[in-house]
């Protein structure tokens, strides 16, 4: 299995064990519909693999170690009376339970959010979050 897959995966089972502050309720890489969601499956995560920057790590770009930063989308989605919490309170959860392996399982060398986008607006009481993460990894050519 390759770096890129084995840090995806990561992600996805380092959110859905998330508890505190909040359990996030349901996390997945595949395009969901949100306003189908039932008020239990909130908050939920889409996680999507974003661009990715290449380049050598050897002096020369022989058969040796090549380095990438890739990033993620996690597009969260929240149900409440008060969105600006509940938003606030999903950023929190990811960020803590990121942070708490920032090598993905061994498999990166750093983890960082980067950005964060707010939803303009609410939509029956559903916000959503675009959470930026960026992950540096090292890995041998050919063997991605």
């Amino acid at each position: 299995m390759s770096s890129r897959e084995n840090i995806a995966k990561n992600i996805v089972s380092t959110l859905q064990s998330v508890t505190t502050p909040h359990r996030i309720s349901y996390v997945t890489r595949e395009p969901f519909n949100f306003e189908q969601l039932s008020a239990a499956q909130f908050p939920a995560i889409l996680v999507r693999t974003a661009g990715e920057d290449r380049e050598d790590s050897t002096v020369g770009g022989t058969m040796g170690k090549r380095q990438a930063t890739i990033n993620y989308e996690l597009v969260c989605y929240v149900k409440s009376g008060v969105i600006d919490e509940a938003r606030n309170d999903i950023i929190e959860a990811v960020e803590e339970g990121l942070d708490a392996d920032r090598t993905r399982g061994g498999y990166a060398l750093d983890t960082q959010i980067t950005t964060v986008e707010i939803d303009e607006g609410q939509l029956d009481k559903i916000g959503g979050v675009i959470l930026t993460v960026r992950v540096l990894y090292e890995f041998t050519r050919g063997t991605t």
